[in-house]
């Protein structure tokens, strides 16, 4: 019966998945929106018993489907940045700016804050703590879709010069952050299996937090440099899949990217964002980038639905159990207080920059619209696995209403801020912006 019923709502997903866009084209409501809407109503019918709804003992299962759900959008992520990134040179780095600055100095202060009330607001061991702010601090690169870049440019199209600021800054913030947040989730682990100790931190800043981001990039390159040249100059026609269009690389790339990256010790999830930017600018402007990052959105949206309605139904069937005032304060004052306050300091939102910069708008809805999502529940489900104590229900609770808050909340406000934020753009980018959101309003994903 279980088997039966994931069946049921793995199709009742897909459905939603093919029809949904077209329907809501004309509304500010987002496809995450309604399926988690429509998970909670199904939650409140008389369903048979027997979905893997639990948290904590589904925890492997939950830890592999979002494991999965948050690599597919970082390939689909990598692969959608236009701007060059070239490690050994320096003025590649400078147009990146305003994602490093949410990268370095947003997201630990966001970190510390949400640990800060965990710990002395809600009365959280450290371990715990540390975890929430961990969990809760990357921006989501599955669910931010309404505030991304369309997708690469290629052929004649293809001009990096035009690329929308505002929404390369939290596209590529979420390609990055959620690999750089793996660091204070072991920092997490750490405490909980070794208690809170200043020798902890030796290990913890020289493994965790530079080694293993080090060796992910690393890998990810690596593995992205070699699937271009096999894809794009290798001296054997057969192998020169980019002749032929075979999109199903990009499926093939994540998974070895990701693979490669953890028996390297390294964090997979930053592998497989590097390695979608390699790849990427290798042959630029070549329409078989498009073609790849196609096939990476497609499955990431089916997978995405179908853990969004799993997620409303767990709603209405006790995942909510533990939530109190303590954790609706802390989801909704990260999404409301912190992050905007975090990512407006670090952007320094309140001075406005000459073009190319950011506006002052745009910097100040890049500072608000910190999605958070799947990534989240990955993380406390990892965790949970390293450190039983770390699984308990208040934390799955707060994680999964401060989700479907930034579903709503974030949701309903994209479509009119990022409107109103590009009016303060000359009228060639304000048309170019307009086309893109046309097409991404014609295109079936979410």
């Amino acid at each position: 019966m279980t088997s039966d019923l994931v069946y049921v709502v793995a199709g009742g997903a897909l459905l939603l998945a093919i029809v949904l866009p077209a329907l809501l084209s004309r509304w500010a409501v987002s496809s995450p929106m309604v399926l988690v809407g429509v998970g909670m109503l199904l939650g409140l019918t008389p369903l048979p018993d027997g979905l893997p709804l639990d948290p904590q003992a589904n925890r492997a299962v939950i830890e592999h489907v979002t494991e999965l759900v948050v690599i597919v959008a970082l390939m689909g992520v990598g692969l959608a940045i236009d701007r060059p990134l070239l490690i050994r040179k320096v003025s590649s780095w400078r147009p990146w700016g305003p994602t490093w600055r949410l990268l370095l100095i947003g997201m630990p202060l966001s970190i510390g804050a949400v640990a800060f009330l965990g710990w002395w607001g809600a009365g959280l061991p450290l371990a715990a703590a540390l975890l929430l702010g961990g969990a809760l601090a990357p921006t989501d690169p599955v669910l931010a879709s309404s505030v991304q870049v369309a997708g690469p440019r290629t052929g004649e199209g293809y001009e990096v010069d035009e690329e929308d600021e505002l929404r390369f800054t939290l596209t590529s913030e979420a390609g990055i952050n959620d690999g750089l947040a793996f660091p204070f989730v072991y920092l997490a682990i750490l405490v909980a299996h070794e208690g809170a100790s200043l020798g902890l931190l030796p290990s913890w800043v020289g493994f965790y937090l530079v080694g293993k981001v080090v060796l992910g990039v690393v890998a990810g390159i690596a593995v992205g440099r070699a699937l271009a040249f096999v894809a794009f100059r290798s001296q054997s026609v057969s192998l020169r899949v980019a002749e032929r269009g075979e999109s199903l690389l990009a499926l093939a790339a994540l998974v070895a990217a990701y693979g490669v990256g953890e028996v390297a010790q390294g964090y997979g999830f930053l592998a497989v964002f590097a390695c979608a930017m390699t790849f990427r600018s290798a042959e630029r402007s070549h329409d078989y980038h498009a073609a790849m990052h196609e096939v990476a959105e497609r499955l990431e949206r089916l997978l995405t639905l179908f853990v969004l309605l799993v997620l409303g139904i767990a709603l209405t069937r006790g995942l909510l159990a533990d939530l109190d005032a303590r954790g609706i304060a802390i989801g909704l004052g990260l999404l409301l207080v912190i992050r905007p306050l975090t990512g407006a300091l670090a952007l320094a939102a309140w001075r406005s920059t000459p073009e190319p910069g950011m506006t002052r708008g745009e910097k100040w809805a890049a500072a608000f619209f910190g999605v958070r999502g799947i990534g989240s529940i990955y993380y406390l489900a990892y965790a949970a696995g390293e450190a039983e104590e770390l699984g308990t229900g208040w934390l799955w609770s707060t994680v999964a209403f401060t989700i479907v808050a930034s579903v709503l909340v974030h949701g309903v406000l994209a479509t009119p801020v990022l409107a109103r934020v590009g009016r303060g753009r000359d009228p060639a980018t304000s048309r170019r912006a307009d086309a893109e959101e046309a097409a991404r309003r014609a295109a079936p994903g979410p």
